[in-house]
């Protein structure tokens, strides 16, 4: 995981260490220091198991108007290789039963599905279209991975206060050739390792969406979890929140309510 939690988000997209940001930071090497803070956003999220939530999806156009969607969302931990995720659309009526799958990679291009209720079959979405938007949403399809660690190359930028505490900023590049950005610079609380913001950067070189994670919950199994984001493109002036309750963690869950006989099961 785990920078985005609708895997987020993506989901999703919350990034352990045992001493404070600055300490461990001083015995890095400075072209290290990217990779390490990406490391311990992962750690950080390492051992959560499996998640249920809610969400409810706001949609603002540029002239503010609104159209609302909820969904649930089920999150499985893989050893060894990027997270499952299944979300599940309840309202409107029109996206109502609307589900999709993700089978996040390490180094291979993520799986996913999406289940079409009114043509009643089951779509794939193909690697070349991961820079798509999920849903009519400011999300794209590559937004809503587990952000797993080796899909991006590092470079530490600067510190900088990140919600209150000692924080690092760093440049992150995607891998994959296909992917939507060039590069996506992104904001690290160093006391708990949560991610503040993130900006993206179009193939232009362009800013294209700042994405903001805000009103931050630790739940019992110490896990930190963002309540409310935002994700603003810059370049269309629409925006995309997301508001998430009822997060539960170890729920009783399996590989088989992630396979792709869950996306028509679903409701």
């Amino acid at each position: 995981m785990k920078l985005f939690q609708l895997n987020i988000i993506l989901a999703l997209v919350v990034f352990s260490f045992s001493g404070t940001g600055a300490l461990g930071q001083e015995t890095v090497p400075k072209e290290e220091r990217g990779l390490w803070v990406a490391r311990q956003i992962d750690r950080e999220d390492e051992g959560f198991v499996n998640q249920v939530s809610e969400a409810t999806m706001t949609l603002r156009n540029k002239q503010g108007q609104e159209s609302i969607r909820r969904m649930t969302i089920k999150s499985l931990e893989v050893d060894g290789d990027g997270d499952k995720s299944l979300t599940i659309f309840s309202s409107p009526r029109d996206v109502k039963g609307t589900a999709f799958l993700s089978f996040t990679h390490a180094l291979e291009p993520d799986d996913q599905w999406l289940f079409l209720p009114a043509l009643k079959r089951v779509k794939r979405i193909s690697s070349n279209n991961k820079s798509g938007p999920f849903m009519g949403s400011e999300f794209a399809y590559e937004d809503i991975s587990s952000q797993e660690v080796e899909k991006y190359s590092y470079e530490y930028i600067r510190e900088e206060s990140v919600m209150g505490s000692e924080g690092h900023v760093i440049e992150r590049v995607p891998v994959d050739p296909k992917s939507g950005y060039t590069k996506q610079v992104v904001w690290v609380d160093g006391a708990n390792w949560r991610v503040g913001k993130i900006e993206f950067y179009d193939r232009k070189w362009e800013k294209l969406k700042t994405l903001n994670f805000e009103d931050y919950k630790q739940y019992s199994n110490k896990k930190w979890r963002s309540s409310r984001m935002e994700m603003t493109n810059h370049q269309s002036g629409k925006s995309t929140q997301l508001i998430w309750s009822n997060i539960k963690f170890e729920q009783d869950l399996t590989e088989r309510d992630f396979d792709q006989n869950a996306l028509k099961r679903a409701r």
